[in-house]
């Protein structure tokens, strides 16, 4: 069951019903820029994670200006597509509501995810959007974040590494993730969105000597959550 840390009382709480009902999960985003994407992506994340749990998501986007433009960036970024707020009518037949919110920005009732700022104004135009998004990932979500250079230059040696690792290891016969690795894994992003920890299992599993194929599964396996496309070189020359 994934549990989330509230904001307001700095308790965890359960991110889904308890019965299977929706979860409506709001992202607040008063204008375009990296710390609203920030706040989108950590918001993308959730919808992720709760689908992986079975539960019913329902993602919206509570802005003002420059909407056109953040969905574009954030699509870029590979973030799910979120219904404008102003699209839609009162919540229906939810169970649950958690926001997202940057720190220090909307203080909307209910449940409450607060991000840190990103601290860069923008973003290089020829930046890899993947790369971003393991740039962003990889603090803790509620750090401020300030992207240069060289936080870009790791995020995609990193990106580059492990996606030439994924198509190798699938040249080879599958084997399941490890039951271990699996509740490493689940454990992690279930524990309040650890995503820091999710990307220190995959670093082990990189230096490990389980069987390639397992390699394989468990990066596929991380990859429903980062949504890094880990497996888009399948198939590329060695």
């Amino acid at each position: 069951m994934l549990r989330i840390t509230d904001a307001r009382t700095g308790q965890p709480v359960d991110a889904a019903p308890a019965r299977r009902g929706l979860t409506r999960v709001e992202a607040h985003v008063p204008r375009y820029d990296t710390s609203s994407l920030r706040v989108l992506l950590v918001a993308d994340l959730l919808v992720r994670a709760l689908e992986l749990g079975g539960t019913p998501v329902w993602a919206l986007l509570t802005g003002d200006r420059e909407q056109a433009e953040l969905h574009a960036a954030a699509a870029a970024l590979g973030i799910r597509p979120f219904e404008d707020r102003r699209d839609v009518g009162p919540g229906w037949g939810e169970s649950q509501v958690v926001h997202v919110v940057e720190e220090e920005g909307a203080a909307p009732d209910g449940v409450r995810i607060t991000v840190g700022p990103v601290e860069t104004a923008s973003l290089p135009e020829d930046a890899d959007p993947a790369v971003v998004r393991l740039a962003l990932l990889t603090p803790p979500r509620g750090a401020s974040v300030r992207l240069d250079a060289e936080d870009l230059s790791t995020a995609h040696e990193t990106l580059v590494r492990w996606r030439r690792a994924v198509a190798d290891w699938a040249r080879h016969p599958s084997r399941p993730v490890p039951e271990k690795v699996r509740g490493r894994l689940r454990t992690a992003w279930e524990d309040d969105l650890d995503v820091s920890e999710v990307l220190r299992v995959l670093r082990w599993v990189e230096e490990s000597e389980l069987p390639e194929g397992a390699r394989f599964e468990t990066y596929a396996y991380a990859d429903r959550l980062l949504g890094l496309e880990l497996t888009r070189d399948l198939g590329s020359p060695a």
